[in-house]
């Protein structure tokens, strides 16, 4: 969502598009060939760069998967910043992406966030439109709870193949849900019991985005930061020396222990901190280790 430049209206530069190349080189080389986009991210221009790149090496869509996302619109005169799973929008929007990406197909559609005025009938047709044309493969949602996507994959004739959804270190809610199940402490968690559990259940890929917590133990300035931040900054740092890896490496080796097999989006548009983040899939964290960096984070000792 980095890429392009910053949320703004200034015009790609060559600095950009040479950006773009460097990320996904550094993606490639490390072995990661799914790229995550979303029609909004800096306001198109992260789309938008990247099909340059893919328009200027002709060999490298056929060699990768391509992920976007659609049903958030920003304020504009017709009304506020709202959520649109309209088949009108989402049809303009994939039409949209596909010509800013510089492609004929999506691998993957992603609506963005849950629409309380979709209808699962409206949003079945559209999908059923795309799949036919072959503008998009396979559809899946972010930011949904279990009984969203359960209502949502009644009315569809293709499965729910993904749901992208905020989880890390940092964000660790999803694991507290079920921790806390039956405890007072949990009653604020914004988490619908069962999530995690019905993707598994139902071969629903889980995506975590905001998985390097925006750099948060890897090397933000902690000046600011909680004690607990700067503990488990240590810890990340420490656990990194002892596995002979990157801390970035640490971060996303915490997800990826969780028996779900989550799937991190990176999301950095640092080519080096793509580089270290590749060796995650090198690390599996003792259960101990698993377990002192959640703790650690948050803060506190479990019930």
């Amino acid at each position: 969502m980095g890429l392009g430049g910053g949320w703004n209206k200034d015009a790609i530069t060559d600095t950009h598009v040479k950006q773009t190349h460097e990320c996904i080189d550094s993606a490639i080389e490390g072995g990661i060939n799914f790229f995550d986009h979303a029609d909004i991210y800096t306001f198109g221009k992260a789309e938008q760069v990247f099909g340059k790149v893919l328009s200027e090496r002709s060999n490298l869509r056929e060699h990768i998967y391509l992920q976007s996302k659609c049903g958030i619109r920003f304020e504009d005169n017709l009304g506020p910043k709202r959520y649109d799973f309209s088949a009108n929008w989402i049809e303009q929007s994939v039409e949209a992406s596909l010509k800013r990406l510089n492609t004929e197909y999506l691998d993957v559609l992603m609506l963005h966030r849950p629409d309380p005025l979709m209808e699962v009938d409206e949003i079945a047709r559209v999908f059923s439109c795309l799949k036919e044309s072959g503008k998009v493969r396979h559809f899946a949602v972010s930011n949904m709870q279990q009984h969203q996507m359960n209502f949502l994959q009644h009315a569809l004739d293709m499965p729910i193949v993904a749901n992208q959804i905020e989880a890390s270190l940092q964000k660790h809610q999803f694991v507290d849900e079920g921790v806390y199940t039956g405890n007072i402490d949990g009653k604020n968690l914004n988490f619908t019991p069962g999530c995690i559990e019905y993707c598994r259940s139902f071969d629903i890929q889980i995506q975590s985005w905001g998985s390097l917590c925006q750099g948060l133990y890897t090397g933000s300035n902690l000046s600011n930061a909680s004690q607990a931040d700067i503990n488990t900054s240590l810890l990340v740092n420490k656990l990194a020396a002892l596995y002979g890896t990157s801390a970035e490496a640490i971060v996303l080796a915490w997800v990826l222990r969780h028996p779900a097999s989550i799937q991190p989006i990176i999301g950095t548009t640092n080519a080096k901190r793509i580089q270290a983040s590749c060796d995650a899939v090198n690390v599996e964290l003792t259960r101990e280790h698993w377990y002192a960096l959640y703790v650690s984070a948050k803060g506190h000792e479990l019930p």
